[in-house]
């Protein structure tokens, strides 16, 4: 059983001159359990829209999103929190930690919304990631490559059946940013996780066995943001 079905997925927003435009028409796509997939976009493109559409954290238009065999589109606002809780991590690009809170907190706090809390579980995890010495620290005591680390243990958490990484080295440099990718896929391998990563980064494209190409599999057609713009998709 795939563990991501997609089947006429539908997204379209409304602008201001009260039109809506279509961001997302994805006839097909699918992943199994444990596969590495790159998504490959540019900036504005609509990868942020398909993931938050996948995670159920936006509702579609139209089509039929499964996690795992369980249909997402048919869930209520509050199914679809609960299923992304159980079976989806999610590593955003701008990492969304919380900053009132320590390293382990961060992790901790995002297992009350799956199974519940395993403290000692998500201590293991940081220390996986090599954040050891760094349980008790807060968001801002981190450097960014240390942020980015607490943001996988923290997507990892609730032993997902699928990652979702969203540009997830685009604040790092081009050491961090490598380490940090070794670090999600290899993590994923060792809980059988799918990765669905996006990017627009031809060195990390590079480095995946199956690359799809957003524009190609994608049929909604629509201008994306001008640069500087914080309106994109």
């Amino acid at each position: 059983m795939p563990v991501l079905r997609i089947e006429g997925l539908k997204k379209s927003f409304r602008v201001p001159d009260g039109t809506r435009t279509p961001i997302i028409d994805l006839p097909a796509f699918s992943m199994e359990p444990g596969e590495q997939v790159a998504l490959e976009g540019s900036s504005g493109s609509g990868k942020t829209t398909l993931l938050n559409l996948i995670a159920g954290i936006l509702a579609a238009d139209e089509g039929r999103i499964e996690i795992d065999g369980e249909a997402l589109t048919s869930l209520s606002e509050s199914g679809r929190d609960g299923l992304r809780a159980r079976k989806i991590g999610y590593i955003f690009q701008t990492f969304n930690l919380l900053q009132g809170y320590t390293a382990l907190e961060n992790v901790g706090l995002g297992m009350y919304f799956g199974a519940g809390a395993d403290w000692a579980y998500a201590k293991r995890l940081l220390e996986r990631v090599g954040l050891a010495e760094r349980l008790e620290y807060r968001p801002r005591q981190l450097s960014v490559g240390q942020q980015q680390r607490v943001a996988v243990a923290r997507a990892l958490a609730n032993r997902p059946r699928l990652v979702l990484a969203d540009e997830p080295t685009g604040n790092l440099d081009r050491r961090h940013a490598g380490e940090a990718l070794a670090l999600i896929r290899e993590t994923c391998r060792e809980q059988n996780a799918a990765l669905l990563l996006v990017s627009h980064d031809p060195g990390i494209l590079a480095g995946f066995e199956r690359v799809e190409k957003l524009a190609q599999i994608n049929r909604a057609t629509f201008e994306p943001a001008a640069p500087g713009n914080k309106g994109g998709a």
